[in-house]
C-alpha cells in the first residue's frame, strides 16, 4: 500500500521570547541550534544552560539542515491524511522531533538521509511560524 504525502495543517508552536531568534531564522529557510561555548557541544531542544556541562555560555548557530532518520513513526488513521514524525539525527550531532513530509511514506526509513524543509504551521486564514520539517535527500 502507497501513502503518498499530502499537504496537512501543523498546530501552530507556542513561540517563547527565549526562541524567537529560532523562529526568525526558520522563517528566513536556516536551521539554528544551541552551542555551549564552553564545551562545543551542540544541543536540541534549546535552552539557556547546557545540558552536558550546565554552563550558561550557549549561542545560536545555523547548522547544515542534514541528518539521519533515527526513528519514525506513521500515524495512518490521522484525519484529513496520513504523517510521518520522527527523530533526526542532525550531523551536528543532536536528535529533534520532527515531521518527515513530501514524500511517500512506504519509503521512509531508518538511515535514511534527509535535508531540512520549512513548512508553515496553521492555515490561510490563521498562518503561525515556519516548521522546520525534513524531507529525503
Amino acid at each position: 500500500m502507497t501513502t503518498p504525502y499530502q499537504e496537512r495543517t501543523m498546530a501552530i508552536p507556542e513561540v517563547h521570547p527565549e526562541h524567537k531568534d529560532f523562529w526568525d531564522a526558520a522563517e528566513e529557510g536556516k536551521l539554528l541550534i544551541k552551542l555551549c561555548e564552553s564545551c562545543g557541544e551542540y544541543h536540541y531542544y534549546p535552552r539557556t544552560l547546557c545540558p552536558f556541562c550546565m554552563n550558561d555560555t550557549t549561542v545560536w548557530k545555523e547548522v547544515k539542515g542534514t541528518g539521519t532518520i533515527y526513528t519514525f513513526s506513521i500515524m495512518r488513521r490521522a484525519k484529513p491524511s496520513a504523517y510521518a514524525i520522527a527523530y533526526v539525527e542532525l550531523d551536528e550531532g543532536p536528535r529533534m522531533m520532527t515531521n518527515i513530509v513530501d514524500c511517500d511514506l512506504d519509503q521512509v526509513k531508518i538511515g535514511q538521509k534527509v535535508k531540512v524543509v520549512f513548512k508553515q504551521s496553521g492555515d490561510e486564514d490563521n498562518a503561525g511560524p515556519f516548521i522546520p520539517c525534513f524531507t529525503p535527500s
